[in-house]
């Protein structure tokens, strides 16, 4: 396995991210990794090397990288957990479609990297991300997975729900039963939407476990579920995008 730390250029900025695809056997389709609000961690990169692993050119950004190159939010300190929610806040889907165009152009010069054939996965706040990605690029994006996505449907002109009519690549939402984030009622909406637009898609529920089940370091882990949603990422990932 190969790691890197790099700085992509952005419209904004430079943008630190976390790099890791395998050695060999290269280009390997490219996954864009979108992190949660907690911030860029260890957690996440030692996720990041799972999908690697298995023979993927995997991408893990910063997104908060206009306001801070480090954050990782102490959940026993309220001014951390605010100032998790004030970076959550400035993040737009429109700001997060030009920073995967600048992930792009970073990968279309990368002999390891095949940036034709793209897969996505967004974690908590980066549901919406991912559902922006692929409508803006639809030419890219193979698939892509929102895991206890938050925010999926709001009364925003960018709400991620409006854009399934653009949305062409298979979907997979995996939804948590315990969600205050992501309600069964938000999420019923979110399916009308899909189905309205005839978006290829899969909403899967997963009972008895709440908000972040997926996260080892989490009270709320669930190794269960979270294994399940390995299994259904790998089987997405392996059905939509080609190895050349």
């Amino acid at each position: 396995m190969r790691e890197h730390h790099l700085d992509i250029p952005t419209a904004d900025g430079a943008m630190n991210t976390f790099i890791v695809h395998p050695e060999e056997g290269g280009p390997h389709p490219l996954v864009l990794f979108y992190m949660d609000a907690p911030g860029k961690r260890e957690e996440l990169h030692d996720m990041a090397r799972r999908i690697a692993a298995v023979g993927y050119y995997v991408m893990l950004p910063n997104l908060y990288y206009r306001d801070t190159r480090e954050f990782v939010v102490d959940r026993a300190s309220e001014a951390s957990m605010a100032r998790m929610f004030e970076l959550m806040g400035l993040l737009t889907n429109g700001l997060v479609v030009c920073d995967t165009e600048a992930m792009f152009r970073h990968a279309d010069e990368q002999p390891e990297a095949d940036a034709t054939e793209v897969g996505a996965v967004g974690y908590c706040m980066s549901g919406p991300f991912v559902m922006a990605a692929a409508a803006t690029f639809p030419d890219r994006l193979k698939c892509i997975a929102s895991i206890h996505g938050a925010n999926l449907v709001t009364d925003r002109e960018d709400s991620a729900h409006l854009m399934a009519p653009r949305i062409h690549c298979s979907s997979y939402f995996a939804c948590a039963e315990i969600d205050r984030w992501a309600p069964k009622s938000l999420v019923d909406q979110l399916q009308s939407a899909l189905l309205a637009a005839n978006t290829p898609h899969r909403i899967e529920w997963y009972p008895k476990v709440e908000h972040g089940f997926v996260f080892p370091q989490r009270a709320v882990y669930d190794r269960d579920s979270a294994e399940r949603h390995w299994e259904r990422l790998f089987d997405l990932f392996r059905r939509t995008l080609a190895r050349k």
